[in-house]
């Protein structure tokens, strides 16, 4: 049986479309090398953010300088401290901008420190999961503009703001946070005077006293899509995001400013009764249920903050 030269163009045709059918869909379930196969995540949610994966290097092997030698850093310049296992630590953004990950410990314990500069984000997690130590990576993709990590022992996805791995051998897994405060060095050097120093020594070769960012925390342009946004607030709006029993809270700073008396107030969420400490010249929080349980919160823009909590609620100050 013979095919005539219009219809053998038409079958090549529909063969031509249905190889770039497959081969999209091929690509579709692998970006960066990683397999998006059953994500927990819409995969076309999930996009470059510009380098490849370990295009920003992580620090896997942190030095650490006492803070009398610390000439570099200036008061009013922004530090992720940690206060875990009676060990002080504080992480520079002018350094966490260029590596946003730092796979370190304190005593025994695993942690690794994380941070998005588009999110404004910093977070800390106990690096274990089901009793095996991780380090983690760079992806070089994003969910909601927020950094996407990856372990290095089985290349499983993990999401900053959601804590949890969504693709991968370890999809489902939850990290557990611990508590960390987005302060300047200053503050944190004066509460923290034994603290440890994040060194520039990082193996890498970055230009420390450069911003990056410049400009964006001002801006109200995003530099990557959200899948929820609110006017609310401006998009850069600083808010501690606070997840408590399933119920999540938002607490901009602008309305912390209209009711703290004297740095403090008082909420609830749920049942649970908080305290939260707010400091508007540091522009920063943290908060406790009871009198003395600091809970683990996110430090972050407010468009983060609503684009994986659309739900959220939201402190305002009562009339």
């Amino acid at each position: 049986m013979s095919l005539s030269c219009r219809s053998l163009g038409g079958t090549l045709t529909l063969l031509t479309l249905s190889m770039l059918f497959c081969a999209f869909s091929v690509t579709a379930r692998t970006l960066n090398g990683f397999d998006l196969t059953g994500s927990l995540i819409y995969e076309g949610h999930i996009v470059p953010g510009g380098p490849g994966k370990n295009g920003i290097p992580a620090i896997d092997q942190p030095v650490f300088d006492r803070a009398d030698d610390v000439s570099w850093l200036k008061p009013e310049q922004r530090v992720i401290g940690v206060n875990h296992n009676g060990i002080a630590k504080a992480y520079p953004l002018a350094i966490l901008n260029w590596h946003e990950i730092v796979n370190d410990r304190f005593a025994a314990d695993p942690v690794v420190v994380t941070y998005c500069p588009l999110c404004g984000s910093g977070v800390v997690y106990q690096a274990l999961q089901d009793g095996q130590e991780l380090t983690f990576g760079v992806s070089g993709l994003l969910y909601n503009s927020d950094v996407l990590l990856y372990d290095r022992q089985t290349d499983s996805l993990w999401s900053q703001l959601h804590h949890s791995a969504i693709t991968g051998p370890m999809k489902g897994k939850v990290l557990a946070q611990l508590p960390s405060v987005h302060t300047r060095w200053g503050a944190w050097l004066k509460d923290h005077p034994d603290t440890l120093v994040l060194s520039r020594n990082t193996g890498a070769s970055r230009d420390y006293t450069r911003d990056p960012y410049s400009g964006y925390e001002d801006s109200k342009l995003l530099y990557f899509s959200v899948e929820f946004m609110s006017q609310a607030f401006h998009p850069k709006e600083r808010v501690i995001g606070v997840e408590l029993n399933g119920r999540t809270k938002a607490y901009p700073f602008s309305e912390l400013a209209k009711g703290a008396l004297k740095g403090v107030l008082g909420d609830r969420l749920g049942e649970a009764v908080l305290r939260i400490e707010y400091n508007a010249e540091l522009q920063t929080a943290r908060v406790f249920r009871g009198e003395t349980e600091e809970l683990a919160v996110v430090n972050l823009f407010w468009f983060a903050w609503y684009g994986f909590h659309p739900k959220t609620e939201v402190y305002r100050l009562k009339e």
